[in-house]
């Protein structure tokens, strides 16, 4: 049967937060809404959860699949979704009940290849999984050069404005996912890269003002794995020289963030990464030191490479360490 929207919930080891993410989603205001749980390979009690569900809910549909990461997962759903409109939904996260109706009203005749997006709150919860914060992002409406301009800053806190396309927050023509779908070599990023790629092939991105999704913070959010944000953050500027060199000047005040990361971690790997992404001059140190060229940035990593970290990073000093420092300095 046809739908005017499909919900894919794609979750992985996600079990305590999935029913609260279903009835978000049996709870809309729009009618006949298909909803797809697909679990990306969990070896928690998911199923146990999804049966139960399915249960008092025969019209869900349940997918297991081997892991392959979120991008896989959500292709997967995709090519079984049946509605014309495509929403995404991790299984931790949840939708205010009038999303999908009240985004679907404000289309007022676009064309055919269209996004909507909306506002959306971050919800902080502790070890126990209780609120201790909400924090509203309000979007606004953006141009589409104010958009590709965001979708190149990060980490997030480098802007002084929310991320404007939480893949929450959006709602899919399910024609554009069979033109392009999320990049599986990316374990993060992956929304980036996947509205970049849309905005840049003259998608329309339509602003619904409302609070459309509640995205829940927590310790096991992927966004808090350090390394692997790292990795997908480079993979993704790399993607941008690869296919788009002109937007490479947009991402510079990332790359010279990164290129600070792998000066402190002694991470020659990334730096070498970092290296051929990085359009001089560039500056270290919150700007102290201007780097000119890729020579002399080699150099400089090397010679900090023999440095011990409590020279030149106070995290890394103790009391004894500051205490030998101030004596040193003072003579």
């Amino acid at each position: 049967m046809n739908t005017s929207v499909s919900v894919i919930i794609t979750t992985f080891n996600k079990a305590q937060y999935l029913e609260q993410s279903v009835n978000s989603v049996l709870g809309q205001t729009l009618p006949n809404v298909e909803c797809l749980i697909v679990d990306d390979g969990s070896t928690d009690h998911t199923q146990q959860v999804v049966e139960h569900l399915v249960n008092l809910n025969p019209q869900l549909q349940y997918f297991y699949k081997e892991n392959g990461g979120v991008s896989d997962a959500r292709n997967f759903g995709a090519q079984k979704a049946t509605g014309e409109w495509i929403q995404f939904l991790d299984a931790d996260d949840w939708l205010h009940q009038d999303k999908l109706q009240f985004q679907l009203s404000c289309l007022q005749g676009s064309g055919e290849n269209v996004v909507l997006y909306s506002d959306y709150e971050r919800v902080y919860v502790d070890q126990e999984g209780e609120v201790v914060q909400t924090v509203p992002h309000i979007v606004g409406d953006l141009t589409k050069e104010q958009l590709i301009e965001r979708l190149l800053i990060c980490p997030d806190f480098l802007a002084d404005s929310p991320f404007p396309l939480l893949q929450q927050s959006m709602l899919f023509q399910r024609t554009l996912l069979q033109q392009k779908g999320f990049d599986p070599k990316l374990q993060a990023c992956e929304d980036r890269e996947f509205v970049l790629e849309l905005l840049l092939k003259g998608v329309e991105f339509v602003y619904v003002p409302m609070i459309g999704a509640y995205y829940r913070k927590h310790r096991f959010n992927l966004t808090d794995n350090e390394p692997l944000m790292r990795e997908s953050y480079i993979r993704y500027f790399e993607l941008v020289q690869q296919h788009h060199q002109q937007l490479l000047p947009l991402c510079q005040k990332s790359i010279q963030y990164l290129l600070e990361q792998t000066f402190a971690q002694k991470d020659r790997k990334n730096f070498q990464r970092l290296g051929k992404l990085a359009e001089f001059p560039v500056y270290l140190w919150q700007g102290r030191i201007k780097v000119n060229n890729l020579l002399l940035l080699e150099i400089i990593y090397l010679l900090r490479s023999i440095i011990p970290n409590l020279l030149l990073y106070e995290r890394y000093r103790g009391p004894r360490s500051r205490r030998l420092l101030s004596l040193v300095l003072r003579d």
